[in-house]
C-alpha cells in the first residue's frame, strides 16, 4: 500500500492525466453543453467548479474502491467505421437514464468513476511517436507542468491509460478495473497494467473477430492486434477464451493450434444448449480469475448494430448476459470492459445497442462486486 506521500504524488499525477467523466473528448462548442450536463449528473452537482471538486474527491477514494471505472474515448485504433470515441459518454448517459440513482449506488457499493483519459484523437500509442511529436503534445497537454516532470508524461490514449491503471493499482492493488471504450485496442492498458502489477488471470473475450494479428499494416497495437499481445502476456495455454467468433479468414483450428487459444464460434454456441456450461468449464480449467473483455460486435447486429464492425449471426444478448452472470457467480471477476459501442452509427433502431450495452454493464458490475 502506498505511503501518504506516495498517495499524494499519485493523485497529483492522475489529476494531470485525467478529466472528469465525459471530459476525455476535446470539445470547444459543438457537444460541449451535453458534455457538461452529463458531468453534472454523474457528480450530482450544479456547476463546473463543483464538477472538478467532485472529480478530485473521487480520485482520493481510489484507495478504498472495490471497482474503478475509467473511460477511454478513443477510436484511433479502430478499423472499418469510426465513432467508438463517443462510447464512454453514451454508456454513462444510458446507465444514468436507466438508473438516475446510479452515482449514489456507486458510492454505496464502493465503485469509483475516476473520469476519462484525455484523448488527442490523432494519437494512439507513444511508441508510435517521434521525439518532436512527443515534445509538442506534452507542451499542449501539460502547459503548466515543470519541464522535468512533463518530459516523463504520456500523451497518447493507450499510453496514458496504461499509466493511469498502473497508478490506480499502486494505490489500491485490490481495485478491479472497469474500462469503458473506445475501440478494442483500449482494452490493452488494463490487461498490461494488471499483469505488470503481478496479477495473473484468464480472459473471456466476446467478439465477432479474433483480434489475433501480431500486427496490422505495420502497426503493433490496434483493435485487430490487442488479443495477440494479451494472449502472449498471460501465457497462452488457452487462458484466452474467445466467444462469438464468426468473421475470420482462418478456421478455429488455425488459431487454436497456432496460438493456443480456446475458441467458441457463434454458430456452434447458438446451436448448443450446453455452450454456456462448456465455456465456464474452459475458464475454470485455467485455475485463474477472469477478466471479461466484451466487444459489442460479439452480439448479433440485430441488437448491436452501432459498432465499428457489426456482424450478423452473432450471439443473443440473453446468452451473453447469462454467461457474464454465471461467470460472476462461479469465478472471481477481477476486471472487465465494454468496447466498440459507436452510438451515432445506429440508424435503423436508435437506442437498441445502448440498451444492450447498458444491460451488459449492469450485469458485469454485479459480477465484479460479487465475492469470489
Amino acid at each position: 500500500m502506498a505511503t501518504a506521500d506516495q498517495t499524494a504524488a499519485i493523485i497529483a499525477e492522475l489529476t494531470l492525466l485525467l478529466r472528469p467523466a465525459g471530459g476525455g473528448l476535446y470539445l470547444v462548442s459543438t457537444g460541449k453543453a451535453e458534455q457538461q450536463a452529463l458531468q453534472r449528473r454523474v457528480y450530482r452537482v450544479d456547476n463546473d467548479a463543483d464538477v472538478h471538486a467532485a472529480f478530485e474527491r473521487n480520485l482520493r477514494r481510489i484507495a478504498d474502491a472495490r471497482v474503478v471505472v475509467l473511460g477511454i474515448p478513443s477510436d484511433t485504433g479502430a478499423g472499418f467505421r469510426r465513432g467508438a470515441n463517443l462510447g464512454p459518454q453514451a454508456l454513462r448517459e444510458a446507465w444514468l437514464a436507466h438508473d438516475p440513482e446510479l452515482p449514489a449506488r456507486f458510492e454505496e457499493d464502493g465503485v469509483v468513476d475516476i473520469g476519462d483519459v484525455f484523448v488527442v484523437p490523432q494519437l494512439l500509442d507513444d511508441d508510435m511517436l517521434g521525439e518532436a511529436q512527443l515534445k509538442s503534445a506534452r507542451r499542449a497537454l501539460y502547459p503548466d507542468v515543470d519541464d522535468d516532470v512533463r518530459s516523463r508524461l504520456p500523451v497518447s490514449a493507450l499510453s496514458i491509460a496504461e499509466r493511469v491503471w498502473s497508478l490506480v493499482l499502486a494505490l489500491n492493488p485490490r481495485a478491479k478495473p472497469l474500462t469503458l471504450g473506445g475501440d478494442h485496442s483500449t482494452a490493452w492498458p488494463a490487461v498490461k497494467a494488471m499483469h505488470d502489477a503481478g496479477q495473473r488471470f484468464c480472459i473471456l473475450q466476446f467478439d465477432a473477430h479474433t483480434d489475433l494479428l501480431e500486427e496490422r499494416l505495420g502497426v503493433r497495437m490496434c483493435f485487430a492486434t490487442w488479443s495477440f499481445h494479451a494472449n502472449d502476456l498471460i501465457g497462452r495455454h488457452q487462458r484466452l477464451v474467445q466467444v462469438g467468433l464468426r468473421a475470420s479468414r482462418y478456421p478455429r483450428a488455425h488459431w487454436e493450434g497456432k496460438l493456443d487459444v480456446a475458441q467458441f464460434w457463434a454458430a456452434d454456441v447458438n446451436a448448443d444448449p450446453a455452450a454456456v456450461d462448456e465455456i465456464v468449464a474452459a475458464l475454470k480449467a485455467t485455475g485463474l480469475p477472469v477478466l471479461i473483455s466484451n466487444d459489442i460486435d460479439g452480439t448479433d447486429a440485430r441488437w448491436a448494430s452501432a459498432a465499428g464492425t457489426p456482424e450478423l449471426d452473432g450471439l443473443h444478448p440473453d446468452l451473453v448476459d447469462e454467461l457474464i452472470a454465471r461467470v460472476g457467480r462461479e469465478l472471481d471477476v477481477v476486471g472487465a470492459d465494454l468496447m466498440e459501442v459507436a452510438p451515432l452509427l445506429e440508424v435503423e433502431a436508435p437506442g437498441t445497442t445502448l440498451h444492450t450495452a447498458r444491460r451488459y454493464l449492469t450485469t458485469t458490475l454485479q459480477a465484479m462486486l460479487r465475492a469470489p
